[in-house]
């Protein structure tokens, strides 16, 4: 008689934090934006801006000090396909909406 083995899958959760803001790096960008939904391929931002430029990248992160910013409208939201995703870390300042 054969025994039906049960598979369980266990799922991690993303680590992620959806309604926190990020700073992301892509293969080719960097954006800053807040996470508003994390999908299997893609993760959704809003109040997003392309980092055209991130300055020294230590002062970036510790004092949110960016030299170049190019803000998507602030009701758009931006999709970035996670495949592409170098790094990402919390962004702990506020989100840069101003050109620059």
């Amino acid at each position: 008689m054969k025994t039906k083995t049960k598979t369980k899958t266990k799922l991690n959760p993303s680590p992620y934090k959806i309604g926190e803001n990020y700073f992301i790096r892509t293969v080719t960008h960097h954006y800053t934006g807040k996470i508003v939904q994390v999908g299997e391929q893609e993760i959704v931002l809003r109040q997003a801006a392309w980092i055209a430029d991130d300055g020294r990248f230590y002062n970036a992160l510790k004092d949110g000090t960016l030299s170049e910013i190019e803000p998507f409208p602030q009701d758009e939201e931006v999709i970035v396909g996670r495949g592409a995703i170098v790094d990402a870390c919390r962004w702990k300042h506020p989100l840069p909406k101003d050109q620059k």
